[in-house]
């Protein structure tokens, strides 16, 4: 999880980047900014987090100052010394208002809440898709894109769907993979790929790639409750499936 932290004092702080990484060591701390000027900044330049930690006094203002001037998109977990504000709070994308001096234990249970919402709302996006998909089967609209325009060796060609293993991302950029290993630059980001590609027949399996049911030979356990996937041509590295989407790939290996 990314998580940006918007805090004026230096030891709230550390003591919040070294409670997130003793409850979750995969964390990420995008940033950590002390002003509303700093914030409106930083979000001006439109970095995505997963979540937000944000203290409500700060230098400058209050971190309200911030949602007036900036488009704020991820979740809010607010940590403050006041106990006034959270009607304010959860008005401007609060999902959890934490009192300061917080503890360990406080950071733990405000990341439960995080993950249970975020899995209540994955769960009812994979309904709501699944019913998409039976929508269309009888209606008889195609699902997913069938070809993507890719440049090589300069020229432009379409490259059908039916044909990748896989997409990937790398500091290269996006790329879609057939046999033999070819690659081939994508212009659209991996986001938008997984939007437009049949769900039955590509899953993101990571934030890096995307892989082909066809392609995929064998899926055996991994450490942590997590999973290791095998397809029929080699990867640039170990395909590895996080344990909070373990259950749901494997049901959709079986789902045919």
């Amino acid at each position: 999880m990314k998580i940006l932290i918007i805090e004026d004092e230096v030891k709230t702080a550390s003591a919040l980047t070294r409670h997130l990484l003793a409850v979750r060591p995969d964390t990420i701390i995008a940033g950590t900014v002390q002003s509303v000027e700093e914030a409106v900044s930083w979000f001006g330049r439109k970095e995505p987090v997963d979540l937000i930690f944000m203290d409500i006094q700060l230098t400058d203002g209050t971190c309200f100052d911030i949602f007036k001037s900036v488009q704020v998109e991820a979740p809010v977990i607010f940590c403050t010394a006041y106990s006034e504000y959270t009607t304010q709070a959860f008005k401007n994308n609060g999902i959890d208002y934490i009192l300061k001096p917080f503890t360990k234990a406080d950071i733990e249970n405000a990341l439960l809440k995080v993950e249970h919402f975020s899995s209540f709302f994955q769960r009812t996006a994979q309904a709501d898709t699944r019913l998409l998909d039976l929508l269309k089967s009888i209606t008889g609209e195609k699902q997913g894109k069938t070809s993507f325009l890719v440049f090589q060796q300069h020229s432009y060609i379409n490259l059908s769907t039916s044909e990748i293993k896989y997409f990937f991302k790398s500091a290269a950029g996006v790329f879609a993979v057939t046999d033999e290993n070819h690659e081939y630059p994508v212009k659209e980001p991996l986001d938008e790929i997984q939007r437009l590609l049949a769900p039955q027949d590509f899953y993101r399996i990571n934030r890096q790639y995307i892989i082909a049911f066809k392609a995929v030979r064998e899926v055996q356990h991994y450490f942590d409750r997590r999973l290791t996937v095998t397809l029929v041509i080699k990867t640039p590295e170990k395909l590895i499936v996080g344990r909070e989407k373990a259950t749901a790939f494997l049901q959709w290996l079986g789902d045919r």
